[in-house]
């Protein structure tokens, strides 16, 4: 009976409240994270991933790692306070805080347990604070765990973060936090104009850049780097799940009385077991390509461009920008649906994103460019979505 009345309160459609399709959820890859990967339906180039150089499958990353088991082990079986932190966790944590330029860093599982882990150990209900009606989930639940009062402002509106800055301008303390490069469309933050408003109003700001760290600035150290606004940030969290590696882990880098607060009250930190030993030095080495190998930027800019161009050529709605997340519009979740299938049958691997992922009518296949990806698949890929858009009635062949 307890089941039946959940089965009720869900609805039949419980299992439909993603954004994914059946066609999608189907696909199962059985090879490395590449730009060319093996499904249970076939051989498919990529365009989902957020390996965005590479460095999923890279071999010296895979032989860091291997070293790295057989010194400390598969896992460490405790979490950081108490039995989980080994010599190379903070040997990490000061890389990362080297390479992000600010004076310390903490470790979590993921990007997301950062973002959860953050807002309610810094504030309490005397705070507020103010994100963009954009950020990525992970943004919204930490907040959602805090006792601060919250304020949406419109995506990169510095006009209506003013206005909501001024509301709240009795709060002991105001945070603002925005994603450096939006999930979903690609586009990036005004850092400097909220930096602005931050001294302006004594603000503190919280960057969440895990689509930005590795791959954006001179350096690819992020949003910051390439705003020019990383000595104006406050608190950068970010992901190891993306550029650096693709595989496990977060971080929070800022001042080091801030992280040293982080690691006595951050409830994902204290509470989870810590970062597999695997992981880390995986990581490790991930920052050290990226130092060493701008070529890997350099090639993955060079591809988004060609993407960029192209699709713009051919007609096809994108979101505009220099971002290798590059956002075709849909609008209409049928039709994105429709899209997705005609590409993944003809061995282009997509997604199409609908709601509640995004919001209603901005329906979209989002494709991700990679430095792994060659100019004979880009092409392919090119030609493919032209042939989908005029198949699904988008658009006519020119």
């Amino acid at each position: 009976m307890a089941f039946d009345k959940l089965q009720a309160i869900l609805g039949s459609d419980a299992g439909n409240k993603t954004g994914a399709t059946a066609v999608e959820s189907s696909i199962l890859i059985s090879s490395p994270q590449s730009s060319l990967i093996e499904t249970n339906q076939g051989s498919r180039i990529n365009f989902c991933s957020n390996n965005y150089l590479g460095l999923a499958n890279h071999p010296e990353i895979i032989s860091h790692v291997i070293e790295g088991l057989q010194k400390y082990g598969y896992g460490t079986a405790g979490a950081r306070a108490i039995c989980g932190t080994q010599e190379i966790h903070r040997k990490l944590e000061r890389e990362l805080s080297v390479f992000l330029k600010k004076e310390d860093s903490i470790l979590y599982p993921s990007g997301f347990d950062a973002n959860a882990g953050l807002f309610e150990a810094l504030t309490d209900k005397s705070d507020t604070i103010l994100s963009d009606e954009l950020n990525h989930a992970s943004i919204i639940d930490g907040i959602r765990l805090a006792q601060a009062h919250k304020k949406v402002y419109k995506h990169s509106d510095v006009h209506d973060l003013e206005t909501k800055l001024c509301e709240s301008a009795d709060s002991r303390m105001q945070i603002i936090v925005t994603d450096g490069v939006f999930s979903m469309q690609g586009d990036f933050a005004h850092l400097d104009k909220i930096c602005d408003l931050a001294d302006q109003y004594n603000a503190l700001v919280i960057v969440d850049d895990a689509h930005g760290t590795g791959i954006v600035g001179r350096n690819g150290r992020g949003t910051p780097e390439y705003t020019n606004t990383e000595d104006r940030i406050d608190l950068i969290t970010s992901s190891l799940g993306k550029a650096l590696g693709g595989a496990m882990g977060g971080v929070v880098s800022g001042r080091a009385s801030i992280i040293e607060h982080l690691r006595k009250t951050s409830r994902p930190y204290l509470f989870s077991t810590s970062l597999s030993p695997a992981m880390v030095t995986g990581a490790l080495k991930a920052i050290e390509l990226v130092r060493l190998q701008p070529s890997l930027r350099q090639t993955l800019a060079t591809n988004t461009a060609y993407m960029r161009k192209n699709l713009t050529e051919i007609g096809l709605p994108i979101g505009p920008g220099s971002h290798p997340i590059i956002p075709i519009m849909i609008y209409d979740e049928q039709l994105a649906h429709s899209f997705a299938n005609y590409v993944n049958d003809h061995g282009i691997y997509v997604k199409a994103f609908t709601f509640p992922v995004v919001p209603k009518g901005q329906a979209r296949i989002r494709i991700q460019i990679s430095s792994d990806h060659t100019q004979q698949q880009l092409d392919e890929a090119i030609d493919t979505f032209h042939q989908a858009a005029h198949t699904i009635g988008m658009m006519s062949l020119h």
